[in-house]
């Protein structure tokens, strides 16, 4: 099968598009024909191998798995031994953090999937799990959000922020949403209460009071999770020290504040696909791309300025 590989740490320029052996199917596992990919900063993140902590999970002097990529959407080919959910020719869609998506083949554990909603398609579903989890578990699990809650998303145009704008939007929360002006209308059509261009108006000034603040940029100090919120939840963070800084900080104070990895699991991505099917939320792909243009997908979220999502596209028929 095809994939992209890396042997070290380094850019997308790294990555190579080569022959390798199809994974083997293993107990409790499902093999997926991998039809769509998503990239997402944590892909970069683990190719370059940044944080350097991270490197203690992914590799200490080089990765251990060959093959990046997370985010995938596809067709089950083969279920594993004890696999009750799923069935030869489902649609699936999922994520492992470990890596491997990045291949026409992955094999996974049957709890990291979901089943696509029907009249879905692939490009769509590969960008829901990483961004779609974490802005569901930030605002749900983590923020604990109620009807008639107000909520500020910092960072509201991304891949999690636009779904974080949307789910909270859903389960009965008055968003107020922080972009880039050139992103205002994008964001206000998610269905935003409230928005801030942060280019106009300096959100470290910003003095109204929220029930929960949502960073999913990553630029917020401690003293506006204090000033704007009653909680926090962090996301993002633009440098291991700021990331540091801001939860040594809600500790000695006593403010409540998270910071978290999500988790995928069979019920929130459910919950996702059937928000999906019912329109209460929708993936906006602001690019796709071929297969082989993955390092350059890559290169593209890294930059930052990803309005929504960004998906490549498998086709087996394809040739180097």
């Amino acid at each position: 099968m095809k994939a992209f590989t890396k042997t070290k740490y380094g850019g997308p320029e790294i990555l190579q598009l080569e022959e390798v052996e199809k994974p083997s199917l293993k107990e409790g596992h499902i093999l997926v024909k991998v039809m769509a990919n998503s990239a997402n900063p944590a892909d970069w993140h683990i190719i370059r191998g940044k944080p350097f902590l991270a490197r203690f999970a992914f590799g200490l002097f080089k990765p251990k798995n060959k093959i990046p990529g997370i985010d995938f959407a596809g067709i089950v080919e083969e279920v594993g031994k004890d696999v009750e959910h799923f069935k030869t020719g489902d649609r699936v869609f999922g994520e492992i953090i470990k890596g491997g998506a990045f291949a026409e083949y992955i094999c996974v554990p049957s709890k990291v999937c979901g089943i696509m909603p029907e009249r879905s398609d692939f490009p769509e579903m590969a960008g829901v799990p990483v961004a779609g989890l974490t802005a569901l578990q930030a605002l749900i699990t983590h923020g604990n959000i109620k009807e008639g809650d107000s909520v500020l998303i910092n960072g509201a145009s991304g891949g999690v922020g636009h779904f974080a704008v949307q789910i909270a939007k859903a389960f009965g929360a008055r968003v107020t949403a922080v972009c880039s002006a050139k992103k205002v209308d994008f964001v206000k059509n998610l269905g935003a209460d409230q928005v801030i261009a942060y280019d106009k108006e300096n959100i470290h000034q910003h003095n109204t009071k929220y029930d929960l603040v949502l960073d999913a940029h990553g630029n917020l100090f401690f003293g506006d999770f204090k000033r704007m919120g009653q909680q926090g939840v962090m996301i993002g963070f633009t440098t291991m020290g700021h990331m540091m800084s801001v939860l040594i900080r809600s500790k000695l104070k006593k403010f409540h504040l998270v910071q978290f990895t999500a988790e995928a699991n069979m019920k929130d991505l459910e919950t996702l696909a059937n928000m999906i099917r019912d329109g209460k939320i929708k993936v906006h792909l602001e690019k796709v791309y071929s297969y082989k243009e993955i390092p350059e997908a890559v290169r593209y979220v890294e930059a930052m300025h990803t309005k929504g999502k960004v998906a490549m596209v498998w086709k087996s028929n394809d040739s180097f």
